[in-house]
């Protein structure tokens, strides 16, 4: 896949915007744990989307998804075949669901993104592998995060592993550049040609946000809300995504804060 020459429009954050921005995504990440508990047969995806929105709202942020291009709630919620943006509603949780919920926090003027999977009550084995895979996807994707490597290389290893264990990586969805604005330069495709796009440099943060279909890798959005993607066979799919820094060594994750990642000595 072709990438454009976006280097020119990429912003490189200072670093008193890369704290803001880190705030910001520490409490997109704690508004997912926050909600955690919540995740069980029973609840509707209304009342996880209302969880969401009140933490963000009891700590002093908003979501940037609410009115994005009239998009109605606080948060996306995809459910089983929902490849993403789904939209919270009276649809009631069953044994057995997977799960994505995405938020975007505003705080302070600052933008922090993240989603994860869970999983309600008992689900197969098949749907487990589904989403260790695509975690792994993700985890492949930020260890290309490094000064001097190229943009494509991210969505090349992350495409290579899912093909690999048999899974489909959807390409009409791609992570993006984040932190002063919801959507900024550069476009990170989870799908792309070795050593091709932007070269990776301290100080840009961007989204790494895989989703990983369990069968064709084509996605369709609902006519009725315009928002709702599904698979195009009704097979499960899932996605994780985090807010990363590139920094002079390694990747700098602002959304963990489960320490998965080694914090860098240096961004600059």
């Amino acid at each position: 896949m072709a990438f454009r020459d976006t280097r020119s429009k990429i912003i490189i954050k200072t670093p008193e915007q890369i704290e803001g921005i880190f705030r910001s995504s520490q409490l997109a990440a704690k508004t997912l744990k926050a909600v955690e508990p919540f995740v069980k047969p029973g609840v509707t995806t209304e009342f996880l989307n209302k969880i969401c929105a009140d933490f963000m709202r009891d700590h002093g942020a908003k979501a940037a998804t609410l009115g994005y291009h009239g998009y109605p709630k606080e948060s996306c919620i995809s459910v089983n075949d929902v490849i993403c943006h789904g939209i919270p509603g009276p649809y009631e949780l069953r044994d057995g669901d997977i799960v994505n919920i995405d938020v975007t926090t505003i705080l302070d003027g600052y933008f922090g993104d993240t989603s994860k999977m869970f999983e309600v009550g008992q689900t197969t084995e098949h749907a487990k592998r589904l989403i260790a895979v695509t975690k792994e996807c993700l985890n492949i994707g930020i260890q290309q995060v490094f000064s001097g490597n190229q943009v494509g290389n991210i969505g090349f290893h992350i495409n290579q592993h899912a093909v690999k264990n048999g899974y489909s990586t959807v390409y009409e969805f791609c992570g993006h550049g984040v932190g002063i604005r919801f959507h900024e330069e550069p476009e990170i495709s989870h799908i792309a040609d070795k050593n091709t796009g932007p070269v990776l440099a301290p100080g840009m943060i961007f989204t790494i946000e895989p989703m990983i279909n369990a069968g064709k890798a084509r996605a369709k959005v609902d006519k009725k809300d315009g928002w709702t993607a599904r698979t195009i066979d009704g097979k499960l799919s899932a996605q994780f995504e985090h807010t990363i820094c590139v920094t002079k060594g390694k990747p700098y994750v602002l959304t963990d804060i489960d320490n998965e990642f080694e914090v860098p000595a240096e961004i600059f």
